[in-house]
């Protein structure tokens, strides 16, 4: 099964966006840092990066047959869809898109349990763009038709990310367009699935205050080779290509009471009001969810006034790649680790559900079979040899107590009037 490292390593339209088109070289050169500048370190998306050392999959045995019993007891109205409909929310996942139709069981899953699907990786720069006069859309085309068999939702995800550029693009920017062939890419991409995508995490990732760039923005490839108006460049060529589709600024980092937390979230904050000053199109903001158990680091007061901020400014929050890392759990004991991971996803999402801004709760992947956080040693540096259990479904898609935490607190939350819907894939 391909994993998101694997993915990563492979490979309106006139007036403002003419205008956002050109720049000329004096005012490159008025923002761009020195060139012995570097970015800083980010943890978060290191594994992503090249390893030293092969950090293989968890072997968890052959795939399951067929679905657990106790899995196919859960579909229909115990299924965390229809947990979440009842309360106008919209449950879902991430897949990896090489799985469907490889693993009859967990197609099964999927559609029974969730109603909006996103890639991990088959919509970004560098499993889209091979070259730079080709896309591939052949995984991402397979995607949307399995949702819309099934009349599944499809989130799109993403179309600028520091983390994936294609190496022919990295290594010849010097000679290229770069500005152009965004506002390209951006239209073929969301052109292609015009109607069909619910929202767009358009641009993903795009502040990391320690760079000490202008406004907290990332010193990324983006940044250093069109400058901070890539976002609004972004912004403007996506709603151009498809009106109706939700336009989505998506970012980790926010969640608990810790000072990084903090200047992040005023750092965003400050971002999104000053593209609500430009008029720059934006309908939501996604919080990631990447949270730990037994963290010393706390979910309060400080999520819940972000969210309530972000409510003020007329825009929707959306839940988008929820995951309990376990790391920091010292037992063994898999009933100990499973309870730590349950009450981490009813704290985070008691607080988080608790307002209506709130439409979408999408876990990143669907079993612990499957997950990021295996990928690399970022994520589990205190127990690097045990596999982490972080989803709604175990390695053989049985319910893992997550579930019923996750469904628990769809339950409790206010119901709320769902959000503006496109098109099934």
């Amino acid at each position: 099964m391909l994993t998101r490292r694997d993915i990563l390593h492979q490979g309106l339209r006139a007036g403002a966006i003419a205008m956002l088109r050109t720049s000329s070289a004096h005012a490159l050169a008025s923002w761009q840092a020195s060139p012995s500048q570097k970015a800083a370190p980010d943890k978060m998306t290191s594994n992503t990066s090249q390893q030293l050392q092969h950090y293989p999959l968890p072997d968890f045995g052959p795939l399951p047959a067929e679905l657990p019993a106790e899995s196919r007891a859960l579909a229909g109205k115990a299924s965390l869809k229809a947990h979440a409909d009842r309360h106008g929310l919209i449950a879902g996942a991430a897949v990896v898109v090489r799985a469907l139709g490889q693993d009859k069981a967990l197609d099964e899953l999927i559609a029974d349990q969730y109603g909006i699907l996103v890639p991990e990786g088959e919509l970004k720069w560098v499993a889209l763009r091979p070259s730079q006069d080709r896309f591939d859309f052949a995984l991402s085309d397979t995607l949307f038709e399995f949702a819309r068999h099934r009349r599944m939702l499809v989130r799109g995800h993403t179309l600028v990310w520091h983390n994936s550029v294609p190496k022919w693009l990295a290594e010849g920017a010097a000679s290229l367009d770069v500005r152009q062939l965004l506002v390209e890419h951006i239209e073929t991409v969301v052109g292609r699935y015009r109607g069909r995508v619910h929202s767009w995490d358009v641009v993903n990732e795009a502040i990391l205050p320690k760079d000490g760039q202008a406004d907290g923005l990332r010193k990324s490839f983006w940044f250093d080779s069109i400058g901070p108006d890539y976002i609004e460049l972004a912004y403007r060529t996506a709603r151009a290509a498809d009106p109706n589709a939700r336009l989505t600024y998506n970012d980790y980092g926010v969640e608990t009471d810790s000072a990084e937390d903090s200047e992040r979230r005023k750092v965003i904050l400050a971002l999104l009001r000053s593209m609500q000053q430009k008029k720059i199109p934006l309908d939501a903001v996604g919080i990631q969810g990447h949270i730990k158990a037994a963290s010393q680091n706390r979910i309060g007061s400080d999520l819940r006034e972000y969210i309530a901020a972000i409510q003020a400014m007329g825009l929707e929050v959306y839940l988008t790649e929820l995951d309990v890392n376990e790391d920091d759990v010292a037992s063994d004991d898999v009933s100990i680790r499973d309870a730590a991971v349950a009450e981490t996803y009813r704290t985070f999402l008691g607080v988080a559900l608790a307002n209506p801004a709130v439409k979408l709760v999408l876990t990143w992947g669907v079993s612990d079979r499957r997950t990021w956080l295996n990928d690399g040693p970022t994520h589990h540096l205190k127990q690097p040899n045990r596999p982490q259990r972080s989803l709604p479904f175990d390695p053989q898609y049985r319910p893992a107590p997550a579930f019923f935490a996750i469904c628990g607190s769809l339950d409790e939350a206010p119901k709320r009037t769902p959000t503006t819907r496109n098109q099934y894939a």
